[in-house]
């Protein structure tokens, strides 16, 4: 059972992490999640109706989320944010690749620096010390110069930078077939077998 990390941040764009979550646990995967507080409050906002205010238990918005993901075939582990002694934390435990989804312009700097403050830093510095695959889906607009340049840094570094910009050409029905298209494309660079959207010059069946 292949292992990828997911993290999220705490950046708009919750559905993002859910279909992410959803797809991977559907191609069979185990899931390391880890949610930030700012992630927390997000999800809360946009997927649970929570209301704008900071949850008062961030981490019962995440055991929720969790639960209304699919597990069969795949499984999710919820990981604490700062739990170093994760598998994740170290290169030793071989995991491959890992998506943080959406991932906040502080995540990117605090990447970029080297400068990790819990587990979804030090997870992204595992996999770009160890050349394995990292996917950031950054959600920020406009850039500014600091994160143009934290962009670059982390590019450099291996890491595939996939801002949350998703494509037409597939002349999507509704949100939802957009934010297939942009976690379909990270599931791509994970390697991770997936039919969320259409392939371009692929015929109908």
């Amino acid at each position: 059972m292949k292992r990828i990390f997911l993290g999220v941040t705490g950046a708009s764009g919750a559905a993002y992490a859910a279909r992410a979550l959803e797809a991977l646990t559907t191609a069979g995967c185990h899931v390391g999640l880890c949610v930030s507080d700012a992630g927390a409050h997000v999800i809360n906002h946009e997927l649970l109706g929570g209301g704008r205010e900071a949850p008062a238990d961030p981490a019962g918005v995440v055991a929720r989320f969790a639960d209304t993901q699919s597990r069969a075939p795949g499984e999710v582990s919820v990981l604490g944010l700062h739990d170093m002694v994760a598998p994740f934390a170290s290169g030793s435990s071989l995991a491959p690749g890992a998506l943080i989804c959406p991932c906040s312009g502080a995540t990117l700097g605090h990447i970029a620096s080297g400068a990790a403050q819990n587990l979804i830093h030090r997870c992204a510095d595992v996999m770009l010390k160890e050349r394995r695959t990292l996917v950031l889906m950054t959600r920020e607009t406009p850039l500014s110069l600091i994160h143009i340049e934290n962009m670059a840094a982390v590019t450099r570094a291996g890491a595939t930078v996939m801002p949350a910009a998703p494509g037409f050409y597939n002349l999507p029905a509704s949100v939802g077939d957009l934010v297939d298209f942009m976690v379909a494309r990270a599931l791509d660079h994970l390697g991770v077998d997936n039919r969320l959207t259409g392939r371009w010059g692929a015929r109908a069946t």
